[in-house]
């Protein structure tokens, strides 16, 4: 990216991702923003195993943490990705028991749709996933709202055009 981005800060980041209860149920942690990116980690759970035999993670989930990973990785830059367009996930090898790191990386942000890539990596560094989305920004007057008491944070608040 030749572009200098304007970075959330790492709190903001966090609680903007602590809105949606799934996201609390993984676990999710962004743990730092990179210069064209984030880094997320999520815990090991004894629920995301789909297949006992060797005791490894759905591909829902992995798919997920790649989806996530590359919403907030655009938004940490100054972007404003609120829903997937496109994905594509490619597994490599079982997510077995320990924590997942994923590595975001922003490679465009546009105006309405934003590209990401992600890197999903065991403990040791190994390559687990991976996957590239694009997110776009939705209009003020299809914004998401929350529902009942749920709040979200000022960043995800829609705004009225200028």
């Amino acid at each position: 990216m030749t572009d200098k981005p304007s970075f959330l800060q790492l709190e903001a980041l966090r609680e903007l991702l602590l809105v949606a209860p799934f996201h609390r149920w993984l676990g999710l942690d962004i743990v730092a923003v990179t210069a064209d990116g984030l880094i997320l980690e999520m815990p090991w759970r004894d629920e995301i195993v789909s297949n006992p035999m060797i005791g490894s993670a759905h591909g829902g989930i992995l798919s997920a943490l790649i989806d996530l990973t590359g919403l907030y990785a655009i938004n940490a830059l100054g972007g404003s990705a609120r829903a997937t367009a496109d994905m594509r996930v490619d597994f490599h090898r079982p997510a077995t028991a320990g924590p997942l790191r994923a590595i975001g990386r922003v490679v465009k942000l546009g105006k309405q749709l934003s590209v990401a890539e992600t890197r999903i990596e065991d403990p040791d560094g190994r390559l687990l996933a991976s996957g590239r989305g694009g997110l776009c920004r939705l209009a003020a007057d299809c914004c998401w709202r929350p529902r009942r008491s749920w709040r979200s944070p000022p960043a995800f608040r829609c705004q009225k055009p200028a």
